[in-house]
């Protein structure tokens, strides 16, 4: 699939007001803004291992398709959901543990950018990665 590869944040569209929906206290959106995220994805059939390395913290995620895990996201807001392919996507849908609220997550390839669009509470944000 396309998304193999290391990936640099390039830039961000509304992400500040998303994670500000999201309910993010200011220092800690004022840094993720600026965190440099690099993501390096790789996928062997129906299972991913999607590492993620910023200013901030580096982790691990390995997910199969269309299985139910739990992960945390960099502010601690802890999620669980699954991720699917439609189409040309990776879609990932997810609730938050403390609210019970749906975040959805779609990463797809347009213009050789992996672009990651992100929807909750009535507010989308994008942010856009380059191959590293």
């Amino acid at each position: 699939m396309a998304f193999n590869g290391t990936w640099k944040v390039d830039r961000n569209d509304n992400y500040e007001k998303f994670m500000e929906q999201m309910d993010i206290n200011l220092v800690k959106r004022k840094l993720a803004a600026h965190d440099n995220l690099k993501v390096t994805i790789t996928q062997n059939g129906d299972k991913f291992t999607v590492n993620e390395s910023s200013a901030f913290r580096t982790i691990e995620i390995i997910f199969t398709l269309g299985v139910h895990f739990e992960y945390s996201l960099a502010d601690g807001t802890e999620i669980g959901g699954t991720w699917t392919v439609e189409g040309d996507k990776l879609v990932g849908k997810f609730n938050r543990k403390d609210n019970g609220k749906e975040l959805l997550t779609v990463r797809e390839i347009i213009a050789n950018e992996l672009v990651q669009s992100y929807h909750y509470e009535g507010v989308d944000a994008k942010r856009v990665f380059k191959r590293a």
